[in-house]
């Protein structure tokens, strides 16, 4: 049992950066109907009520009628399914194409608050499963979730070659000097980034493998930097190293699975998203020619 309002909030999972700021105003925290401090004791049978002010709108992302494939929606997340060639944000030469320029889109015309938050990110031609924050404190309790490796994230690839049947790549990455987009392994200098893989096809003929990773940390770029380092480059990704003899535009790298614990229910969720039509239409060559 708790003693205090801001006790049974820490035990509850809120983080310190939102504690701090309901400190500022007894107004944000409401105990039976009346403002009350974080030290206020709390009994059981009590009603809590938090009121935080999101930040202002994302002003500078400009909403765009882009379609997107909505796999879960509630009023505290939402699961896309994206994909490929879409960027997840704006940046330079990507102001309009973006998958924020579609959410922004989705709010505005249900006349709700938008900020983006995007709780992991995609590379542009990377398909599969996003996790999106609707609100401050969703976003607070799954960026502590993710930290802590709570949220489950699995791939499926085309690799070059025959990797080993399983293992773990626990290699630091970092930005490539003089690049502004590509990584590389930096023992010095990277930052610690650990990548679980299965083999789990392999098709002689054209020397390509089926694989599925699991990500234990998030760094950009981190599986593809993975692959290359092992000699089993990404099919498709011409940036490190893939072959490109099924004529793709991008790598053949699919997030597939996500499981995590809804930070408000606190039910464990699974979503998963189907191949692609391209990433498909290979397998089936390979199947094919096996």
């Amino acid at each position: 049992k708790a003693d205090t309002i801001g006790a049974f909030l820490r035990d509850a999972g809120y983080s310190r950066r939102i504690l701090i700021e309901l400190k500022q105003d007894p107004e944000q925290i409401c105990l039976n109907g009346t403002p009350s401090w974080l030290n206020t004791p709390l009994q059981i049978g009590d009603t809590l009520t938090l009121f935080l002010p999101d930040e202002p709108v994302s002003s500078d992302i400009l909403p765009v009628n882009l379609p997107i494939d909505i796999v879960y929606e509630d009023e505290d997340l939402i699961i896309l399914n994206k994909a490929p060639g879409m960027p997840v944000h704006p940046s330079q030469g990507h102001h309009e194409n973006t998958l924020a320029n579609a959410l922004a889109y989705r709010f505005a015309s249900r006349g709700e608050h938008f900020v983006f938050r995007a709780v992991n990110r995609l590379d542009r031609d990377t398909t599969g499963l996003l996790l999106i924050a609707k609100h401050k404190i969703s976003g607070a309790f799954l960026s502590a979730m993710t930290a802590k490796k709570e949220i489950r994230r699995e791939y499926l690839a085309i690799v070059a070659g025959k990797p080993e049947e399983s293992g773990t790549i626990d290699l630091p990455i970092a930005r490539k000097d003089g690049s502004t987009i590509e990584r590389c392994i930096d023992m010095d200098h990277g930052e610690h980034a650990v990548t679980h893989y299965r083999c789990l096809d392999y098709r002689d003929d054209l020397g390509c493998s089926l694989v599925r990773l699991r990500l234990e940390t998030g760094r950009t770029h981190q599986i593809r930097v993975h692959a290359k380092f092992m000699h089993h480059p990404v099919v498709g990704d011409a940036v490190y190293g893939g072959s490109n003899e099924f004529k793709l535009n991008g790598q053949l790298l699919h997030a597939y699975k996500l499981v995590l614990t809804h930070p408000k229910t606190k039910k464990v969720m699974t979503f998963t998203a189907p191949i692609p039509d391209y990433f498909q239409a290979v397998l089936d060559i390979l199947e094919k020619r096996s």
